[in-house]
C-alpha cells in the first residue's frame, strides 16, 4: 500500500494488519460445528499461506468448537502466528449471546482456550463484553492472575467505550479494542481516534459492511478504477484510515479470501479517500 504501513506493533508482536476472523467457520448463528471442516481448515491454512500471522477467535464461537478447529487446522503453529481470542459470553443457542463477567466463568473460558488451542499462553485474550451486571474488576480478577502466571501475554477489550477503556487500564494494561467499525458504521470514529492516540490496536468487527445506499455507486466507481470488487475497497479504506486498524475479514471461501488479502495491494487515492470518508 505505498507508504501505509501494512504491519502493526501489538506489544512486542510484529503483526500483518491484514488478518483473518474465524467467526464464520462454525455452524449457523455461530452455533455448533462448522459444516464442512475439511474446508474450514483448508481455508485457515490458505490464511497463513497469504501471510496472515493474526487469527481472532472465541470461546463463545460454537461455543468452543471454533477454537478446537483453528488447532486442528494448524497445529504446531508457525513461529510468527497470533492466536487471538476472547472470553465472556454464555451461549444457550444460535445467534443468542448473554455477556458473562463471573470471575469464575472468565477463568473457566481461559483455561479451556489454552487447552484447545493447545497453547500456554494466549497470545491476546480480549474481554468479549463487559456484563453490565458484574463490577469490570471482579471480571478481571482472574485475568489479572492470568497475565501474572503467563497464560495470557496481552489483553484487549471489545465494544467498549473511551471511559471503559479507561476505567480498565486502571487495572491492567491492554494492547486492543475490538469494536464494530466500517465504511457503513462509523459510531465509534471517536473510540479509534483514541486508541491511535494511545497506541493501541483498534481491530473493527464486521469490517466488510460496504455501507450505506449513497457510498454504493461511488464505491462501485473506485471499485471500477482499481479493478477491484467492493470488499477490497472496503478493506483498502480502512486500512487508510488509521495506522493502528487491524483487520479480520471472515469467509469461508478460499476464493473471498484469496481476494480479501489483496486489497492490501490497493491504494486509494488521497480524493478517492475522502470521497468515501464523508
Amino acid at each position: 500500500m505505498g507508504n501505509t504501513s501494512l504491519t502493526f506493533k501489538l506489544g512486542e508482536l510484529e503483526i500483518n494488519r491484514l488478518g483473518y476472523g474465524a467467526m464464520q467457520l462454525t455452524g449457523t448463528g455461530v452455533f455448533g460445528e462448522v459444516a464442512d471442516r475439511e474446508n474450514a481448515k483448508k481455508v485457515l491454512q490458505k490464511a497463513v499461506e497469504h501471510g496472515v500471522n493474526f487469527i481472532d477467535t472465541a470461546e463463545a464461537y460454537g461455543p468452543q468448537f471454533n477454537e478446537t478447529l483453528i488447532a486442528d487446522a494448524l497445529y504446531p503453529y508457525k513461529e510468527n502466528i497470533v492466536v487471538a481470542t476472547k472470553g465472556g459470553f454464555n451461549r444457550p443457542g444460535p445467534n443468542n449471546w448473554v455477556p458473562n463477567g463471573t470471575p469464575d466463568f472468565i477463568r473457566q473460558n481461559i483455561e479451556g482456550s489454552l487447552q484447545r488451542l493447545k497453547v500456554e499462553t494466549i497470545d491476546l485474550w480480549q474481554l468479549h463484553r463487559i456484563d453490565p451486571k458484574v463490577n469490570v474488576e471482579e471480571t478481571l480478577a482472574p485475568v489479572v492472575e492470568a497475565v501474572k502466571a503467563g497464560k495470557i501475554r496481552y489483553v484487549g477489550l471489545s465494544e467498549v467505550t473511551i471511559e471503559q477503556i479507561k476505567q480498565v487500564q486502571n487495572i491492567l494494561p491492554i494492547v486492543s479494542v475490538q469494536n464494530m467499525y466500517n465504511l457503513a458504521n462509523r459510531q465509534w470514529e471517536n473510540v479509534l481516534d483514541f486508541t491511535a492516540e494511545e497506541g493501541l490496536a483498534f481491530i473493527p468487527w464486521f469490517p466488510l459492511a460496504s455501507g450505506p445506499a449513497k457510498l454504493e455507486d461511488k464505491i462501485k466507481q473506485i471499485a471500477e478504477k482499481h479493478q477491484a470488487t467492493v470488499a477490497q475497497i472496503a478493506l483498502a479504506w480502512l486500512l487508510k484510515r488509521s495506522a493502528n486498524i487491524l483487520l479480520i475479514p471472515g469467509t469461508k471461501s478460499i476464493v473471498h479470501l484469496e481476494e480479501n488479502m489483496k486489497a492490501s495491494e490497493i491504494e486509494l487515492s488521497a480524493e478517492e479517500f475522502s470521497s468515501l470518508s464523508n
